[in-house]
């Protein structure tokens, strides 16, 4: 009986886990060349994985400036301005 509760709790949390990062989206295409325009504009010439996090705010990952520097950012999803800029 102990095993079977086991099975059953692990069974619980893989599949909060598994929600919880269901909850991160991608941009389509069409938020995706907003985005990386937005992105050009204030200078970053390269950047990795875009998502959509669970407060509703644009992360994007490794974003690399002209300067050389490289951040993980998060913009505003109305205006795609950035409100966090973290070195990375």
């Amino acid at each position: 009986m102990r095993f079977t509760g086991s099975l059953v709790l692990a069974a619980m949390l893989s599949t909060v886990a598994m929600t919880a990062v269901a909850d991160d989206r991608k941009p389509t295409p069409e938020e995706r060349a907003k985005i990386e325009a937005a992105l050009k504009a204030e200078g970053f010439t390269s950047w990795g994985e875009i998502e959509l996090d669970d407060d509703k705010v644009w992360e994007v990952d490794d974003a690399k400036h002209s300067d050389g520097k490289e951040y993980d950012l998060e913009l505003d999803p109305e205006t795609l301005a950035i409100t966090d800029k973290d070195p990375d």
